[in-house]
C-alpha cells in the first residue's frame, strides 16, 4: 500500500472546452480524489487513456464555476464482466456550492442496468439529469460533487469510471 490510502487528482486530467452554451469540463479518471484510491484491495487506477478506474467507494472532485449559472453533471461509467453487489445499492451523486453548501442529491438507479460499454449516468440528454444552480451571491463558486456509497456496507466491484462532464447550461426560463 502507498503511503497514504487516498488518491489525491491529477489536475492533468481535466480538459476545458467553451462551447455555444458556456463552458465544458471534462474529468478522466485520474482527476478525482479517491478514498482508498491508492489502495490496490480496493481501486485499480488504470494508467491506459479511456480504461477508467474500477470500483467505487467514494469519488469526489471541485471546480471553479461561474457565479449565477446553471451546471450539469454526469459521470460515465461501465460495469466489467465480474461486477457485483451494485443492485439495490444505494449510488447518489451528490453536489453543492462552496465547502459550506448544503448537498443536493440523486439516487442513480441506472447502475442496475450499466452496460459493459460506458455511458453517461446521469444521461445529460433526458429529464432525468443532474443541474445545479451557483447562486450570483455565492460567496464561494466551487462547485463539489461526487459518487458516494458508504451507507449498505455491502462488498462490490466491478464499477469502472471513465470520467465526468460539468457543463454549463442554460437556466429555465423563469415566469
Amino acid at each position: 500500500m502507498a503511503s497514504k490510502p487516498h488518491y489525491d487528482a491529477d489536475t492533468s486530467d481535466i480538459t476545458t472546452t467553451p462551447e455555444a452554451e458556456g463552458v465544458k469540463y471534462a474529468l478522466g479518471p485520474k482527476a478525482f480524489n479517491i478514498v482508498w484510491g491508492n489502495d490496490q484491495g480496493f481501486w485499480r487506477i488504470s494508467t491506459q487513456s479511456g480504461a477508467g478506474s474500477s470500483v467505487l467507494a467514494r469519488s469526489n472532485r471541485s471546480v471553479s464555476v461561474e457565479k449565477g449559472k446553471r451546471y450539469q453533471i454526469s459521470f460515465k461509467l461501465s460495469m466489467k464482466s465480474d461486477a457485483f453487489g451494485w443492485a439495490n445499492s444505494p449510488v447518489f451523486l451528490m453536489a453543492k456550492v462552496g465547502k459550506r453548501g448544503k448537498y443536493i442529491w440523486k439516487r442513480l438507479s441506472q447502475l442496475e442496468q450499466c452496460p459493459r460499454e460506458p455511458m453517461d449516468v446521469p444521461d445529460p440528454n433526458s429529464n432525468n439529469s443532474f443541474r445545479i444552480d451557483v447562486p450570483a451571491d455565492a460567496s464561494d463558486p466551487r462547485l463539489y460533487y461526487g459518487l458516494y456509497e458508504v451507507w449498505s456496507g455491502k462488498w462490490k466491484g466491478g464499477l469502472r469510471i471513465h470520467g465526468a462532464t460539468v457543463k454549463e447550461i442554460q437556466a429555465a426560463a423563469t415566469r
